[in-house]
């Protein structure tokens, strides 16, 4: 397989939130294939079997982990696209392998060591975000736990999605790209839609979100040095079961992924 977290193309993690209807999920995934050959680096579909995080006790959570695997592989099978879900426990991880071409480490997990060595093992890329209250320089050791697992040599990524500023709201460092690279020594990936997320601020304690401020932030953290984009979609976020208020409604993708390319390529000229 190619690489997935190129250093010198700028690539795209993109999908809904959690996984829903193969209808859904095959409708986003179709329209990043066609994204796909308009990014230089390529598309990786992003969705998640289960949002073990929610804040409140009822809120969904998605098909659980053998259902949301068969729904992932019917959509790697479908379009051809590499697929990435997130892991919330060692013993996920292998099963997950099994199905899918990247593992991600959501924030809140992020010093887990037995959930990043379980991910190592498995010789998969994997994909470190990087929690909100942590300095960059504070991840070197979650990939450290990660590549010191791995079978062989391993493609590890960093993601910054913000650092927490006061009770309900994220803030974004420019400085922290160039800062995780040197830390990490791995490809940095912007998550710009969990950045505009504003955690409990929502409908009865939901997560709640700022869409608007996306494309600005997307435009200078490529300028800042990103090598990636990580960016939950969906047809209708509004209606989505989770972290709608900071989707990017898939009929706007399109231009903000290209805008956004041509970000990335002026700054590297």
């Amino acid at each position: 397989m190619p690489t997935l977290f190129p250093a010198d193309r700028v690539f795209l993690i993109a999908g809904p939130c959690q996984l829903e209807g193969h209808e859904l999920n095959l409708r986003v995934a179709e329209h990043l294939a066609r994204l796909g050959e308009r990014v230089p680096g390529g598309v990786v579909f992003k969705a998640s079997f289960d949002k073990a995080n929610r804040s409140n006790p009822g809120a969904a959570r998605g098909p659980g982990l053998q259902e949301g695997l068969e729904r992932l592989a019917r959509v790697k099978a479908e379009t051809g696209l590499p697929v990435l879900t997130d892991v919330h426990l060692p013993e996920q991880c292998a099963p997950a392998a099994e199905v899918v071409d990247v593992l991600q480490i959501p924030a809140f997990l992020c010093r887990q060591t037995d959930l990043l060595e379980a991910a190592g093992a498995t010789g998969l890329p994997v994909n470190v975000k990087k929690g909100q209250w942590m300095h960059p320089e504070g991840m070197r050791g979650a990939v450290r736990k990660v590549r010191s697992a791995a079978p062989t040599a391993t493609e590890v990524a960093v993601t910054e999605r913000g650092t927490f500023f006061g009770y309900g709201d994220l803030v974004v460092d420019m400085r922290a790209f160039a800062r995780l690279r040197a830390a990490c020594d791995a490809p940095v990936i912007f998550d710009a839609t969990h950045s505009v997320q504003r955690p409990g601020q929502g409908a009865e304690g939901a997560s709640g979100g700022a869409r608007e401020f996306i494309p600005p932030l997307v435009y200078a953290a490529m300028a800042a040095g990103a090598d990636g984009l990580f960016l939950e979609t969906h047809p209708d976020p509004d209606c989505a079961p989770s972290d709608g208020p900071n989707m990017v409604p898939l009929d706007r993708l399109d231009d903000l992924v290209l805008r956004a390319v041509d970000v990335w390529q002026q700054v590297r000229r």
